[in-house]
């Protein structure tokens, strides 16, 4: 399992939306509105690209892997975001 960051900047409403739902339906947690992080195989990743690519006709999408020891040195300033991937103990 890779952990990856996806962000995005769309500006069509119902486009937006449907890259939130496709991020969820993956499992993805919600760091802000337009970015979500998680834990994926890299075949899940390949398919959420899959599945986003319709609803950027006009926007950006980037799905970025982040190696564990480097997630691990990530500054987090402000209220925490519950990561429930690390509550699980998912490490694999």
């Amino acid at each position: 399992m890779l952990r990856v960051i996806v962000t995005y900047d769309v500006s069509n409403n119902k486009a937006r939306r449907k890259i939130s739902e496709r991020c969820l339906d993956y499992g993805l947690d919600r760091a802000q509105y337009s970015v979500f992080s998680g834990l994926l195989r890299p075949t899940n990743i390949r398919a959420l690209s899959k599945a986003l690519q319709p609803y950027v006709k006009s926007g950006h999408v980037l799905i970025i892997p982040i190696a564990s020891d480097d997630w691990e040195k990530r500054i987090e300033l402000g209220a925490p975001i519950h990561h429930r991937d690390e509550e699980d103990g998912d490490d694999d």
